[in-house]
């Protein structure tokens, strides 16, 4: 598959904005800045941030063990979806394809590029209907999204489905590992040199516990990082953002300490869900989350909010009527939502 072929015309032939820091690559120590404007007195984020990210990215690298060159850093996961929209879709022409119940920003962003979208639901056991997907997709099918873990129902695609669509599917195929830091499954970063149509974005909102700086990553091929970075904003994640970053992953025990207390406490949270009188169901999760079956979530998730807890109520959602969606919280957090769950009748 060339990647060429998929992109838009405007953007094969888009030269991209050349930033002060872009131009200059050398070494900053004792060097006198008056190439970009700036105010020149020094109070910590007078200057403009590093366009591409070098230092964020090299602490990343090391984390995931995928080369630099094959990362792309984000305002938020979003962007990074958003920049895609705008690599590969023509708008009023092309379409995408998604998987519901899922995330619902692929479809927010499809509306505002003006991007088609077609929806194979997913079946009973929420994973993909692999014969339904490759007969809607079309020409103008450009992108392919698969949330796993998925958003709202916690579960993995299997890797048979997933490298079945790999295969088939004529365009991208995005899978969106938000939670793939609380999954057993391996990340498919690994499997980038495969499939030069995949592209596997991450997150730091969810495991790392970032979500306040919104940094969103992006691991593709280097034709594929090579095109965003051409599209791209000069200066899309900031200097504070990348410094608090650099921080957080610094500490090399803080994330994996707060992942297995995470999965400790999501075990205790199913087990104790089941002994629910009005839970009927709860589902198999890969995520910091669990889904759950009840009698009326309407009436449960007003019933916690009139207690002081806030849940996310799903039952709008393709294959989850009557279900709550439960964020795996603290000890005390999952103590008082149990509790709570088991005062009310």
């Amino acid at each position: 598959m060339n990647i060429q072929d998929l992109l838009r015309p405007t953007i094969k032939a888009l030269k991209p904005y050349s930033s002060a820091r872009d131009e200059f690559q050398g070494a900053t120590d004792n060097m006198v800045f008056l190439d970009a404007n700036e105010n020149p007195y020094n109070n910590g984020v007078n200057r403009y941030p590093d366009p591409q990210q070098g230092d964020l990215k090299k602490i990343i690298s090391k984390i995931k063990g995928i080369a630099t060159k094959n990362i792309l850093l984000g305002n938020g996961s979003d962007e990074v979806l958003d920049l895609l929209f705008r690599a590969f879709c023509e708008p009023n022409i092309d379409n995408i394809i998604t998987l519901p119940p899922t995330y619902g920003m692929y479809s927010v962003l499809a509306n505002i590029n003006a991007i088609g979208i077609n929806t194979v639901q997913l079946d009973a056991n929420f994973q993909p209907q692999i014969s339904k997907i490759l007969e809607l997709a079309d020409t103008q099918s450009k992108i392919l999204f698969l949330c796993s873990p998925n958003n709202p129902t916690g579960n993995s695609f299997t890797t048979a489905s997933i490298e079945a669509l790999l295969n088939g599917f004529k365009g991208i195929v995005v899978i969106d590992e938000a939670y793939i830091d609380f999954s057993e499954q391996k990340s498919w970063i690994t499997r980038l040199e495969e499939f030069p149509n995949l592209i596997v974005t991450q997150t730091l909102s969810k495991a790392y516990g970032m979500a306040g700086i919104r940094l969103g990553i992006c691991y593709a091929s280097t034709a594929i990082i090579s095109v965003l970075n051409t599209i791209k904003p000069p200066y899309n994640v900031n200097t504070l953002t990348q410094n608090k970053a650099i921080e957080l992953l610094t500490d090399k025990d803080l994330a994996p300490q707060q992942i297995q207390t995470i999965l400790q406490e999501r075990t205790v949270l199913i087990k104790e869900l089941e002994t629910i009188r009005f839970v009927s169901k709860t589902y198999h999760s890969d995520a910091n989350f669990v889904l759950a079956k009840v009698d009326n979530a309407t009436m449960r998730y007003n019933q916690l909010i009139e207690k002081g807890i806030v849940i996310r109520n799903r039952t709008t959602q393709p294959g989850c009527e009557n279900t709550l969606r439960f964020t795996v919280g603290t000890v005390q957090e999952n103590k008082i939502l149990i509790d709570t769950l088991k005062s009310i009748s």
